[in-house]
């Protein structure tokens, strides 16, 4: 071996070692309702993810496959199958399957497990009510869905501060409001993992 290719190796390994070069390939869960998932808000991510070369792992509260709208997709594992060693963040999407679906203690225990973990996390649209409800959004800055005009007294009665943006970050949590921010969603989500 030429001396020149040796210390290049070693200078490759050290930036590896301290973190400064990640050769790590990032698993990013996507939880979607088995019925009326936010299609715009799953897909948009997911495709961003994969462009960002982010393995995507899609999770549901049954097997099979998802539907909504005219949108399908193929549920790698239940949400009673995950542990926080199959994915470097968990993602939650909205739409009006949701509250139906995802609403429960299954999915607040996977939530608390990531928070627990120090996982990446985050939710869009309807979903951060869910996050609130597993109590893990509690002192955090968040943002979600506002149609109804309930967010901000669900914030409220949950020490959550409501940020009034398309996207928030705090820390390793990441939310967003609606289908039309699913790609600032996506973004800052890679942002996160990477």
């Amino acid at each position: 071996m030429k001396p020149i290719q040796y210390l290049s190796g070693l200078f490759l390994l050290s930036l590896c070692s301290m973190g400064s070069l990640s050769l790590e390939a990032k698993t990013a869960a996507l939880v979607i309702a088995y019925r009326n998932y936010q299609p715009r808000e799953y897909t948009v991510t997911k495709q961003k993810l994969e462009n960002a070369d982010i393995t995507i792992l899609t999770v549901s509260n049954k097997p099979g496959t998802a539907i909504s709208d005219r949108s399908k997709a193929t549920i790698n594992k239940t949400l009673n199958e995950i542990t926080p060693d199959d994915y470097d963040g968990i993602f939650f999407i909205g739409g009006p399957g949701a509250l139906t679906h995802l609403d429960n203690p299954t999915s607040y225990e996977v939530l608390k497990k990531a928070v627990a973990e120090n996982k990446i996390y985050g939710a869009i649209c309807i979903s951060p009510r869910i996050f609130v409800k597993a109590g893990v959004l509690s002192g955090k800055k968040a943002t979600g869905w506002d149609g109804d005009n309930q967010l901000t007294s669900i914030f409220r009665n949950n020490n959550v501060e409501y940020v009034h943006k398309k996207t928030a970050i705090d820390g390793n949590l990441i939310t967003a409001t609606d289908p039309m921010a699913a790609e600032a969603f996506a973004k800052g989500i890679i942002k996160l993992l990477k």
